[in-house]
């Protein structure tokens, strides 16, 4: 469906609200008004039961058990309580961080506020497929290690790291593991028993509920993961998130979460056929397309491409308000800088200025990836036969 007169192609920035998740949250504005710390009265005890069994809800989701889960303002608190909150509760055990260098702004931003406050972080390179090196990683890690941060999925390329192995790595080397999974949950299949995680994030408007609010899974047992809050105010949270808990906005995450688990494996084939259709579409009608990382280990519903001697920031500004893309990470929208991610990769800053992100979702329709993919067609040709770098290219004086 159309939102307006645009097709909507940027899930991984933000969802719209499922409108069953919209119902689900409507009574706890008005009708049910209680706070869920009120344990005197009737309507904070109807709100408390709320928010436990969204707390269920969002444990299901990633394997855990509903004590472990923290209500968060989203997943950029829940990287900067878990990161922050390691580093000052075993800064005694060690102040050294391994990161990887295509993790999302939060994670890198957070470990660079380290870095400056005596922590040491080392920055572990992905190859040209966005992925890293399992005997690099543990390369990296050190007796004074305390915490490894993977990224489940890429928010810019979809590339999926293979979790279970860095699991087992941090395992064998008495390191804890925290997992960025907010572009992840609700895609894949996670266990973060199974998959060794200690800590680990994620956000309801990644997956059909509220802005506002996220969570962050905090091992309980084998080891117990203990956390320096942020917050400090009353003690919510078992400790670890001081603040009036946001009831509506908790019920709509744990009730997102549970109606993507549901669809999950339908959406996920649906949205990986019209992914494919999008490719497919662009590279027949257009030389010089190209998918920028692994094409095999990725979410189903985005691609990231790169369309040869096109500034992507044109490309997007001619298409208007017809289609919704970006150019990489929502969060880092504001810089003027190249996609961090794809210089990590390899690719230079001119192609990395000339990629685009394409993200499907929920509402996306088969006759909507026809139209951008005519639409797409239509304005890149325009681009390039104004352009006299493409006239260079095609006489053979450019690569």
């Amino acid at each position: 469906m159309k939102f307006g007169q645009t097709i909507y192609l940027d899930y991984n920035a933000t969802t719209p609200v499922d409108p069953r998740v919209i119902e689900s949250i409507q009574p706890w504005f008005f009708e049910k008004p209680g706070n869920a710390a009120s344990r005197s009265h009737a309507m904070g005890w109807m709100a408390e039961e709320a928010v436990e069994q969204a707390r269920a809800q969002t444990a299901a989701a990633i394997g855990a058990k509903p004590g472990e889960i923290v209500f968060t303002s989203g997943a950029t608190e829940a990287v900067n309580l878990a990161i922050k909150g390691i580093g000052a509760r075993y800064a005694r055990k060690g102040r050294h961080f391994v990161i990887v260098a295509t993790e999302h702004q939060a994670v890198l931003d957070t470990c660079t506020y380290l870095a400056k406050h005596g922590f040491e972080v080392t920055v572990v390179d992905v190859n040209a497929e966005g992925h890293i090196d399992i005997e690099e990683l543990a390369a990296a890690i050190r007796e004074d290690t305390v915490l490894v941060s993977v990224m489940m999925a890429n928010n810019e390329t979809g590339v999926i790291h293979p979790v279970e192995k860095i699991g087992d790595l941090c395992a064998e080397r008495n390191t804890l593991f925290f997992c960025d999974a907010t572009q992840a949950a609700g895609k894949v299949p996670i266990d973060v028993e199974s998959m060794g995680i200690h800590l680990l994030a994620l956000s309801a408007h990644k997956v059909y509920g509220p802005k506002g609010v996220g969570a962050l899974y905090v091992r309980q047992s084998a080891p117990r993961v203990q956390l320096t809050p942020l917050f400090h105010g009353g003690g919510h949270e078992g400790d670890m998130r001081s603040g009036t808990l946001n009831v509506p906005a908790i019920v709509g995450l744990g009730c997102a979460l549970e109606i993507t688990a549901a669809e999950r494996d339908r959406e996920n084939k649906r949205l990986a056929g019209m992914r494919d259709r999008l490719e497919a579409g662009l590279r027949e009608h257009l030389e010089g397309v190209y998918v920028n990382g692994d094409t095999e280990n990725r979410l189903p519903h985005v691609t990231n491409l790169r369309f040869l001697h096109v500034q992507g920031d044109t490309l997007m500004t001619r298409m208007g308000s017809s289609v919704a893309v970006s150019s990489g990470s929502a969060c880092a929208s504001a810089l003027a800088e190249p996609s961090h991610v794809l210089l990590s990769m390899g690719l230079s800053e001119r192609e990395a200025r000339s990629s685009i992100r394409f993200s499907l979702g929920r509402f996306t329709e088969p006759d909507e990836i026809e139209e951008v993919i005519r639409l797409v067609v239509r304005e890149v040709e325009a681009l390039r036969d104004v352009s006299p770098v493409w006239e260079m290219y095609k006489a053979g004086m450019l690569d």
